[in-house]
């Protein structure tokens, strides 16, 4: 146990200041998603990682997804990111991203059920 008096603050600031020292570079903090979006992002890795990058501009087979959100908005005149993206993932034919074919299945309306394709667009409106 620990008294108060000179060597105990003594050590405790040594500990500090090696705490300090030892942090290293600044770790960038991780994005907590709300819960709709996490439960969205759930869908998302079980029925769209495959096809769809996320945290990169690499193409996996599809579009890489990361900054939708924002390129959603001005995609077709008019429509706002929430809407472009629910026709995307029920009609992907209907707007093809430039250089992509029409690849993406059309069945997800028959697959997912309402709920998932709501939880799927909180979590895309997320990647900004």
């Amino acid at each position: 146990m620990l008294v108060p008096g000179k060597s105990n603050i003594l050590w405790l600031m040594t500990l500090l200041l090696l705490l300090v020292a030892c942090g290293g570079e600044p770790v960038e903090p991780t994005v907590t998603l709300e819960p709709v979006a996490a439960a969205g992002q759930l869908v998302f890795q079980k029925h769209c990682a495959a096809c769809h990058n996320t945290t990169s501009e690499t193409v996996v087979v599809g579009p890489s997804l990361l900054g939708i959100a924002t390129r959603a908005q001005t995609r077709i005149p008019d429509q706002d990111a929430q809407s472009y993206l629910l026709s995307s993932i029920m009609r992907p034919e209907e707007y093809l991203v430039e250089g992509f074919e029409n690849a993406m299945p059309n069945t997800f309306g028959r697959t997912l059920t309402g709920e998932e394709i709501d939880l799927l667009v909180a979590y895309l409106l997320t990647l900004r």
